[in-house]
């Protein structure tokens, strides 16, 4: 028999969070997707949340948001219990281990250095996707510089 593993995605109705959890989902996976209280009464995140229900996808309320420094408290309860296969940080944008970065990014990623240190320094099975930016989230923010950055 085809055993599944269970899967919790860290948010869940996120802009690639979602994605996951439904293919998480799709593939027999039991899915929990972890998200923030705030998220509920948001009418597009409550929209995503019924749309996963059908998939039997189970969402876990919490009422915090994860920025990078509170990834160590996951680190913290990854290492306490014991039986997580596989973690997968949160890692937009560069690779921090590789790049050169001068401020403010070169503090953003000290940060994700220290994380990726701490995961490594447990034995935390893991596994680092650096995505880099998003040609889309570049066009939101040059085409607010005005008509002479448009998109089209």
């Amino acid at each position: 028999m085809d055993v599944k593993s269970k899967i919790l995605i860290i948010g869940g109705t996120g802009n690639i969070g979602k994605y996951l959890v439904e293919a998480s989902a799709k593939a027999g996976h039991p899915t929990f997707a972890l998200v923030r209280e705030s998220t509920i009464s948001d009418p597009k995140g409550a929209a995503i949340i019924e749309s996963f229900k059908s998939l039997g996808v189970i969402f876990l309320h919490v009422c915090c948001y994860f920025f990078l420094p509170h990834q160590v408290k996951i680190i913290e309860a990854i290492k306490e219990a014991g039986n997580i296969k596989r973690f997968l940080p949160s890692e937009f944008g560069v690779d921090v281990d590789r790049a050169n970065a001068v401020e403010p990014a070169a503090s953003l990623n000290r940060t994700k250095v220290e994380i990726r240190r701490a995961i490594e320094a447990e034995g935390i099975p893991y596994t680092y996707l650096v995505s880099n930016g998003f040609a889309g989230y570049l066009n939101y923010i040059l085409n607010n510089f005005g008509d002479s950055f448009s998109a089209s």
